[in-house]
């Protein structure tokens, strides 16, 4: 029985995965046996099994190497942002939204991210790279809060602020995960930050009341123009009692 069309295609998608997973591994396998600087494409792709030209034809350089699902989590935030579905969501909720899709990928591979998170402390490379990467998703943020800051005359700023504060957020909570070695739950530590990013920034937070206004009720009267102040304090004791 001849395979399919659509099988076929999925072994050869299934092939050219399992290859790049093997170049990833090996590369970061080497890297931390022998340094950054001392192993070469070819130390790779010997590791790997693979011939040089596979290596270029996934990744445009070695530092490339070592962050292979970065363009993956970008294609899949942006098409999160442009998703009609959450257009009547408040723009600053659905930006830490997208942001926890980027979380996703950290956790998937906790062991992956751990050995990365090395890497790049020791290279400054690798930080130099990794930094490019985080500017591409603030960027992409950024064009999605301004889109929908553009009725305000302060949107701009308001989107790059915002912006810049999700992506701190995400980071910050992140690099502490990532300090501990991988302990507790990453999701939660980034949830706690980024809520604190929607309650500052996001028009859809009422203002919490302040000191002990916070227990106290607020009772309102109506009254007609020229109620007799007898009657208007006569409405608000029989609205007390």
């Amino acid at each position: 029985m001849s395979a399919t069309p659509a099988s076929t295609a999925a072994a050869r998608a299934e092939a050219r995965s399992g290859m790049r997973d093997a170049l990833v591994a090996a590369a970061v396998a080497l890297f931390e046996e022998r340094g950054f600087d001392a192993t070469t494409i070819d130390d790779i792709v010997a590791r790997a099994g693979v011939g040089r030209r596979s290596f270029f034809r996934y990744f445009p350089s070695k530092e490339s190497v070592v962050f292979p699902d970065h363009e993956g989590a970008l294609r899949r935030m942006s098409d999160f942002l442009a998703d009609e579905a959450g257009f009547d969501q408040d723009p600053v909720a659905r930006a830490c939204d997208a942001a926890r899709l980027v979380l996703g990928m950290y956790a998937a591979d906790p062991a992956f991210s751990l050995a990365r998170y090395r890497l790049t402390r020791q290279v400054p490379a690798l930080r130099t790279h990794e930094l490019a990467e985080v500017r591409r998703y603030e960027s992409a943020l950024a064009a999605f809060l301004r889109a929908r800051f553009a009725g305000r005359s302060d949107g701009g700023l308001r989107a790059d602020v915002v912006a810049a504060a999700v992506v701190a957020a995400h980071n910050h909570a992140l690099r502490g995960w990532l300090r501990s070695g991988g302990q507790g739950d990453p999701a939660e530590l980034v949830e706690h930050a980024l809520e604190w990013v929607r309650a500052t920034y996001s028009d859809d937070v009422p203002s919490a009341p302040r000191g002990d206004e916070a227990d106290e009720d607020v009772m309102v009267v109506v009254a007609r123009r020229g109620t007799p102040m007898w009657r208007v304090v006569q409405q608000v004791q029989e609205a007390l009692d």
